[in-house]
């Protein structure tokens, strides 16, 4: 797994290891995941509602970050909770309406708006459709702006 960062913040870290367990619990039990994998997509989807929160861009999360997201808004209490401490607000949920696909654009966006807010970002969990994009993202590992 590739992970670029900017330093070592983390959806971990920020998530408590009582919460971050019990997501990881949640994609494992219901979306088939192996452990291992099930710990990253927590890690990014927490990452993810934080950086949400102050990001510039529409955030839009990859196919596997999705995973976590829905995964950590089940979890109400501690997703209103941690809307609150970062956010001052409850982030509400809005998927596409009719469905349809992601738009790669702004999932590779909301991975950048990840990185300049700081997170730690696995690579390998940024896909749409199968189809990784983070191999034009990653900036072989330098911050975003950074020479």
């Amino acid at each position: 797994m590739t992970a670029t960062t900017n330093d070592q913040r983390t959806g971990r870290a920020l998530a408590g290891e009582e919460l971050f367990e019990s997501l990881v619990h949640f994609v494992v039990t219901h979306n088939g995941q192996p452990p291992e994998r099930a710990e990253l997509i927590a890690d990014q989807a927490v990452a993810f509602a934080v950086s949400a929160a102050t990001a510039t861009v529409p955030m839009v999360p990859s196919d596997d970050v999705d995973l976590g997201l829905h995964a950590l808004i089940l979890h109400t209490k501690e997703y209103a909770a941690l809307c609150e401490q970062h956010a001052g607000r409850y982030l509400h949920h809005n998927p596409k309406p009719g469905g349809g696909s992601r738009d790669p654009e702004k999932v590779v966006a909301s991975a950048r708006a990840m990185k300049a807010a700081g997170f730690v970002v696995f690579d390998d969990l940024w896909t749409v459709n199968g189809t990784n994009l983070a191999q034009c993202d990653s900036d072989c590992g330098r911050p975003y702006g950074q020479a």
